[in-house]
């Protein structure tokens, strides 16, 4: 296939390995460069040809998905099977020695990015207050020296 025409990525292999591509987690300046054109024109073609921009997406999703099950999974905790394997003395082969199941325990930090990104009102380290009503300050601009002397030398009343 040569590279940077765009009939040839509109073909059922060209689109193929585009959405191989994304699906790999190649970025879109790594996935125009394997195609031979700039990212500006990688994306020309997105806007121009449905079926360029539908593989994209189409590959791009399976990772997406795939990374999130593997943060909620992480979030969550598991069981594994370790399996160690040796060389046994009897055959020379490489065997499995023994498996043990093991618990991952949770993991804060990404129970913490999930929340934040699935229920950001909730859990964003920002919280937007409203407070309403105003300060009963005097101008101090139109105070005397004398008056502004008292104001500071008087007790809190609150």
């Amino acid at each position: 296939m040569a590279k940077g025409k765009y009939q040839e990525w509109l073909t059922p292999e060209g689109l193929i390995k585009i959405e191989g591509w994304a699906r790999d987690g190649l970025t879109d300046e790594q996935i125009s460069q394997n195609m031979g054109v700039n990212r500006t024109t990688l994306y020309d073609w997105e806007r121009k040809y449905p079926d360029i921009s539908d593989a994209l997406k189409k590959g791009k999703t399976v990772v997406d998905y795939q990374v999130e099950n593997a943060l909620l999974r992480r979030a969550l905790g598991y069981t594994t099977i370790e399996v160690t394997k040796a060389i046994s003395e009897e055959s020379g082969r490489l065997e499995v020695f023994k498996e043990v199941e093991k618990e991952v325990p949770p993991d804060t930090t990404a129970q913490i990015f999930w929340l934040k990104n699935r229920k950001p009102e909730k859990w964003r380290d920002k919280q937007d207050i409203d407070v309403s009503g105003g300060l009963n300050m005097p101008n101090l601009k139109e105070l005397s020296t004398e008056e502004l002397r008292r104001l500071a030398n008087e007790p809190n009343e609150e």
